[in-house]
């Protein structure tokens, strides 16, 4: 069935798959990288080789998202599990409220992170229903004097996405991309601060992406570690420690791929087609499969959803492996099944599991 050059059919959720072209580009360069003699991993962060490199992805990751002139691209490390941590030791005193809008796990566990330095409350949540929605604009109950609100673009568990996001005014919003940055047009003005780990739809694992408008820099807490500051990294251009050269490398090659595809709305337009093919086979299969996410907040990122039939749903995952198709075991959490279909993922990769779909089905009834 697998005539991709003989890889896996990879719908992990993170790390997820690259773009074969990208990975070819790497394996060329890995040894000699640009007539250096030294692989990209061998470079010194202070070369004149490697600040191109460097200097290119932040460009690229500005003309692609439309980034304005008052905001700074930064990479940092840690993920965005540390952005849980990062985002309220710089913008949260004791005593200050935040909102969190819960949508899922990963907005969970950024409210936890936050308790241990204000007071977080939630805006609104969908945790009643299962997670099974994004909650509505008019759902949300916030302060005009919080500090920010901060809310999970996709979830990566449950399905769900936001279709589009709120104007909260004076409030800062800050919003956790990692799983569907780039993956389609967004209004950056609405965020005072975005970030995004860049092992989904960006590259590898290792690098996480911070868009931060200048004035929201500015309003740091200048009593945290160095390292923590947004405005350390603003300072340095990313480069006040050891950057993770090599994933930035692989960021920028990504970045350039997107750009060859027509840029995001070229992208956009082939995410949706690549996500109809997988929601087609479960809307049609008359409750042979059921989706997790309500139809107005499915994610295109990751398609979640349950065979009707517990034993059915152990064979449909058993067959599935054997067919090559990688990664669609629902997270442990919650169970069912997950197809990843991120940026990188072929159309020809969702093409094949609909059909596997569409064929188990007819098969097992």
């Amino acid at each position: 069935m697998n005539s991709l050059k003989q890889r896996a059919y990879n719908f992990n959720a993170g790390p997820s798959a690259l773009p074969l072209t990208v990975l070819e580009k790497a394996k060329e360069e890995l040894v000699d990288f640009r007539g250096t003699g030294m692989s990209v991993m061998e470079l010194s962060h202070r070369s004149a080789v490697y600040e191109e490199v460097h200097n290119h992805a932040i460009a690229l990751l500005k003309e692609l998202l439309s980034i304005p002139e008052d905001y700074e691209v930064l990479f940092l490390q840690g993920g965005g599990s540390l952005q849980f941590s990062m985002v309220p030791m710089n913008y949260l005193k004791p005593g200050e409220k935040a909102g969190y809008i819960m949508t899922g796990s990963w907005s969970e566990k950024a409210f936890s992170e936050a308790k241990l330095f204000g007071d977080p409350y939630h805006v609104a949540s969908t945790q009643e229903g299962q997670y099974r929605r994004i909650p509505k604009f008019d759902e949300l109950r916030y302060n005009p004097t919080d500090a920010y609100i901060h809310l999970t673009s996709n979830n990566t568990i449950y399905g769900t996405q936001w279709r589009d996001f709120p104007d909260t005014g004076d409030v800062p919003l800050i919003a956790d991309m990692s799983s569907d940055i780039l993956s389609k047009p967004i209004d950056v003005n609405k965020f005072s601060l975005l970030y995004a780990g860049a092992q989904k739809n960006l590259g590898p694992s290792g690098v996480t992406v911070a868009i931060i408008r200048k004035d929201m820099i500015e309003k740091g807490n200048p009593a945290i570690p160095t390292m923590l500051k947004y405005s350390t990294h603003a300072k340095n251009n990313s480069l006040y420690n050891t950057p993770p050269t090599f994933g930035i490398y692989m960021l920028g090659e990504v970045l350039s791929w997107i750009k060859d595809l027509g840029g995001i709305h070229a992208l956009s337009e082939r995410n949706e087609e690549k996500a109809k093919l997988i929601y087609d086979a479960i809307d049609q299969s008359s409750g042979f499969y059921v989706g997790h996410a309500e139809v107005e907040s499915r994610s295109l990122m990751n398609i979640t959803f349950r065979v009707s039939d517990e034993d059915l749903e152990k064979k449909f995952l058993a067959e599935a492996k054997i067919e090559g198709f990688v990664g669609v075991n629902g997270h442990r959490s919650v169970g069912g099944c997950r197809a990843s279909t991120y940026n990188a993922v072929p159309f020809e990769t969702c093409k094949a599991f609909s059909e596997f779909m569409v064929h188990f089905q007819s098969a097992n009834q």
